[in-house]
Parts: structure tokens; sequence; C-alpha cells
């Protein structure tokens, strides 16, 4: 466990949020605590926390940073346990972390696919587990950061996307069942954010579509597209984190909540597209 020193007020609720190293993750760490929680900030690999301690000391605030893999069933339930042990109660779960993926069913493995069902789709059913039985307890609350690509699927992200529908479908599922005893289920979707996102992917961009054969001109064209995308028009990650404080922080939070005017717009055209020829219309666009 690592502390720093200490804000005047002691909160009296906890929240822990996952994959908090950078992004939307360490904005939210940063928001909450400014709202007033005790924020348990967790990442899989606490090497890399410099930008997280550098946030919160430049912010004035507390911040608890604990190692949590969300794919490891024992760090998930050590991590949790931790927390009840440490402060008695956990009122909140931001289920934020993830990875993303490029590439198309043809080009690519089912292991590669299953690879990003593992750490988008299952570690977050892993936290959410472990967590419910205190945030029962305490009446809490169950937040999840899924993306605009959990409700329009995008080409050349199959399995991402999958991944985030999978996600949505189950906390949509879940939530009126959560809520019969007491604690309320939110997703919140981000549109394109400035973070190191696209450089996560890890992949070589250029030798990815020099492989892709027949796919390469569409591939260019999205990936052309997508960048451009996230350098002329990305919301900023503190700009996202608003929408997850206003999950904590709400009288009563909406189940699906975007994050901007633009994710907003853009997830509508899914939501009022009952026969999805305004959905493929548009994405088809991306890649011609």
């Amino acid at each position: 466990m690592s502390t720093l020193p200490a804000t005047p007020a002691t909160p009296s609720r906890t929240v822990l949020i996952t994959g908090t190293s950078s992004g939307i993750g360490l904005a939210a760490a940063v928001a909450a605590a400014r709202a007033g929680w005790r924020t348990v900030a967790t990442l899989r690999d606490t090497s890399r926390a410099d930008a997280l301690r550098k946030a919160a000391v430049e912010a004035g605030v507390e911040l608890d940073i604990r190692q949590l893999d969300v794919v490891d069933e024992a760090s998930v339930a050590a991590a949790v346990d931790g927390v009840i042990a440490d402060y008695g109660r956990l009122d909140a779960v931001v289920n934020n972390a993830g990875a993303g993926h490029v590439g198309t069913l043809e080009l690519e493995s089912v292991a590669d696919v299953r690879e990003v069902m593992e750490v988008n789709f299952f570690g977050v059913l892993n936290v959410s587990k472990a967590a419910l039985p205190h945030l029962r307890a305490t009446g809490g609350r169950l937040i999840t950061v899924t993306s605009v690509g959990g409700v329009v699927g995008q080409p050349f992200n199959e399995a991402y996307c999958a991944a985030k529908f999978a996600v949505e479908g189950y906390m949509e599922s879940l939530a009126p069942v959560a809520g019969a005893v007491g604690v309320s289920v939110s997703v919140v979707e981000p549109g394109a954010v400035a973070t190191e996102f696209v450089n996560n992917i890890d992949l070589d961009l250029e030798a990815r579509i020099a492989a892709a054969g027949p796919y390469s001109d569409a591939l260019r064209n999205y990936v052309e597209r997508t960048v451009g995308q996230f350098l002329n028009g990305a919301q900023t990650p503190e700009g996202a984190a608003e929408s997850v404080v206003e999950a904590l922080t709400a009288e009563r939070p909406a189940f699906r909540i975007q994050t901007s005017d633009w994710a907003r717009d853009f997830t509508g055209n899914k939501l009022t597209d009952q026969d999805g020829s305004a959905v493929i219309g548009m994405t088809g666009t991306w890649v011609a």
C-alpha cells in the first residue's frame, strides 16, 4: 500500500478504481478524491504509478495506491479484502481497466480475441463479483467505464467492441437485479479521449497495414480517420472523468452516461436505429 499526505478531512465513503496508471482512470481517481471520496487507486503494475502520484500531489489529494490485476482472481480478491480490512466498507467500484485492440477476424487468431475478452469483459466481472457483497452491504454503486464502442460496432475493432458490447449487455441485465438489493449500476461511455490509449494498442500500424493483404486499403483508411479524430477532436481525460464523478455522486445516476455531446450524438445513431442501416451506412464510410 502506498499513500500520499492526508487531506484535512477524513472521507467516510470508499471507492476502488481500476486501471489508474493513466488516462481516464488516473483523472477519475484524482477527481473522486477531490469530491470527498476515500479513493483506492489500483493498477496492474505499481511501478507505473509515478504519474498518478504526481497528479495527486498537484491536486492536493490523498490516494491509496494498490496493486490489482483484473484478470487474476487472487489479485482481485486480495485487493478487495484489503480495502475491507483497512477501511471496513466499500461504497463504490469503478471498473476502468481495459486494453485496446485493432484487428479483424481473418487476420488474427481466435486466441487473440479471447485475450481481448479476458481483459475487457471477464476482468470487469472478476472485480464486480468480488465487490458486490460489500456494495450490497453499503447500498453502493457499481460503475463501469465502457466506450461508445459498447454501443456502435466499429471497423477493425470487432474484438474490442464485442467485449464492450458484452459488458454493456451484462450490466444492463444486472442493473435491475442489483437494484433489488440496493446496488446502483451505471456504465460510462467515452468517445475519443486524448490519452495513451491509442499508443497502448501496442502494434506497428504500418507493418500491420502492409500485412493486411486484401484489407490493406480499408485498414489504412480506418487508421487515418481514427488518428485524425484522436488528434483533433478528442476529449480530455479530465472531461471524461467528470462523468465518472457524476455516476458516483448523483442522487439517482442514470444507467447509461455519455461523457460528451459527441458521444451522445454518436451513440444516438445506434439507439434510434431499429433496422441497423444508419450505423452500417455511417461506419462503412470509414473504410471506403
